[in-house]
């Protein structure tokens, strides 16, 4: 072990140098010459430039450059960090999470808003496919386009078409409320028809005096189905 400011010192100075014929030869700058020479090593920029500088600086002296570069890892390198003084971390501002905060919220807001207009659209907007309208008792209604019926504790199945076509409603009817399903062609099941009504377009639909029947009903005709 030797002292590698001290040998670099001594060396320059039995060569008659000045630290800027050094500078000049080197094109090292003075400070970081001076700072090889007193061991300041945390004065120069980075730990490769503290290798590239002293293995140049040395060899410029005549000296061995990578016995320099070897005693600087064994004194001032351990495990691949510069023994130098621990510079503080500046402290971070903390994040103001405020505005993401209010997105969030804004973003919750929408989805409620828009989820209340679906519902909406869906309560007001009308019935399709095999839902039917409910139309309140009391309520005028100018002939509805379709199949209207009403009449409390008759059960009522309606398919489109035939016996095999989609259902379109299907259960009891309960008091206070007529429904209406779009069409034109309905095969429909019925049970304790005695309080039923029906009407097609605006038109009333006779039914045979059974308690349990099929019909096929259309614009122009009603007909038992089997």
């Amino acid at each position: 072990m030797f002292e590698i400011g001290n040998s670099l010192r001594e060396a320059r100075a039995r060569q008659g140098l000045e630290v800027a014929q050094v500078e000049l030869a080197t094109k090292i700058r003075g400070k970081y010459i001076r700072a090889l020479e007193e061991e300041q090593f945390d004065s120069l920029p980075a730990e490769p430039y503290v290798k590239g500088f002293l293995r140049t600086y040395a060899d410029f002296l005549g000296l061995d450059g990578q016995l320099y570069v070897d005693e600087y890892d064994s004194r001032f390198v351990v495990d691949g960090l510069v023994d130098a003084p621990v510079r503080t971390e500046r402290l971070r501002r903390p994040v103001d999470h405020s505005f993401e905060r209010r997105a969030v919220l804004l973003g919750l807001v929408g989805v409620v808003a828009l989820a209340a207009l679906v519902i909406v659209a869906w309560k007001f907007g009308g019935a399709s496919g095999s839902t039917p309208n409910v139309i309140p008792k009391n309520q005028s209604a100018a002939a509805p386009r379709g199949l209207v019926f009403s009449g409390p504790g008759t059960y009522i199945e309606v398919r489109r078409g035939s016996a095999a076509g989609s259902v379109l409603y299907e259960g009891t009817l309960s008091a206070g409320e007529a429904n209406l399903v779009g069409g034109q062609r309905f095969w429909i099941r019925i049970r304790h028809p005695k309080h039923l009504t029906l009407t097609l377009n605006g038109k009333a639909v006779s039914l045979p005096a059974r308690k349990t029947l099929q019909v096929l009903v259309t614009p122009s005709r009603t007909a038992l189905a089997g």
